[in-house]
């Protein structure tokens, strides 16, 4: 198995930014540009890169579709979300150059359509993103952009979208998410008890290269957001671990 190293862009007001835990209130916005970003990223060797409308995944309207465009259009495979709530936004995404489509809200509020969608565009081209904290001892999910506790629990979930077909799953903590505490290494554990069949790529809490080498046995991917942004680790070295 392809361990795979995936740095990610948050997009907002066509803005970079990072938010912690999931709060749109604890925003951290970056001087940069986000296309100047993810070339920096080609250049340092990376051939995916993981895209989310943050304005999308709030509200429900894709408000970055140009910016995920010109950014699929560098070369690198991008998968992107933030905003599908139907089949017409999963085929906008694809249309402009999206290789992979990343749905939320909808996986944990209608999972049968998207068992629907795996088996219309393929497994390999949809990513199930089930956003969970540990809460009551059990792995709450959340939806929305992370606004909204879903009644469905990881436990639930995961092993039916297994069983569907689903292939790629992107698991982030969110009690981690944006904070640089490092990965949550039961719960990666966890999901490869429940549902051994899925594609894990973990996100949340990433700090540095021991972070991505304790994951690498564990998971098929992980996703890299505020410690590339803020230098706490390089790219490079990264993806030659």
């Amino acid at each position: 198995m392809t361990f795979e190293i995936i740095p990610a862009l948050d997009l907002r007001g066509g803005c970079v930014v990072r938010l912690r835990q999931g709060d749109y209130a604890r925003e951290t916005g970056y001087a940069i540009n986000a296309l100047d970003q993810a070339r920096s990223y080609l250049d340092a060797g990376a051939t995916q890169l993981h895209v989310v409308d943050l304005d999308g995944a709030r509200g429900g309207n894709f408000e970055n579709l140009d910016l995920i465009e010109s950014l699929a259009g560098l070369g690198l495979v991008v998968q992107a979300g933030g905003g599908v709530r139907n089949e017409a936004d999963v085929r906008r995404l694809f249309d402009i150059g999206a290789r992979r489509v990343v749905i939320g809200s909808v996986a944990i509020k209608q999972p049968d359509q998207v068992f629907e969608w795996i088996s219309t565009h393929g497994a390999d081209r949809l990513v199930v993103a089930l956003d969970t904290r540990r809460m009551d001892g059990c792995w709450q999910l959340s939806s929305a952009g992370w606004t909204q506790a879903a009644t469905l629990t990881l436990d639930e979930l995961a092993p039916r979208f297994e069983a569907h077909g689903a292939r790629h799953l992107l698991c982030t903590d969110i009690e981690r998410d944006g904070m640089l505490t490092g990965p949550n290494l039961e719960l990666y554990a966890h999901l490869a008890r429940i549902a051994p069949g899925l594609l894990v790529q973990a996100s949340g809490g990433m700090r540095n290269l021991a972070d991505v080498a304790a994951l690498k046995d564990k998971v098929a991917g992980v996703i890299l957001g505020r410690s590339l942004l803020e230098g706490q680790l390089d790219l490079a070295e990264a993806l030659a671990c």
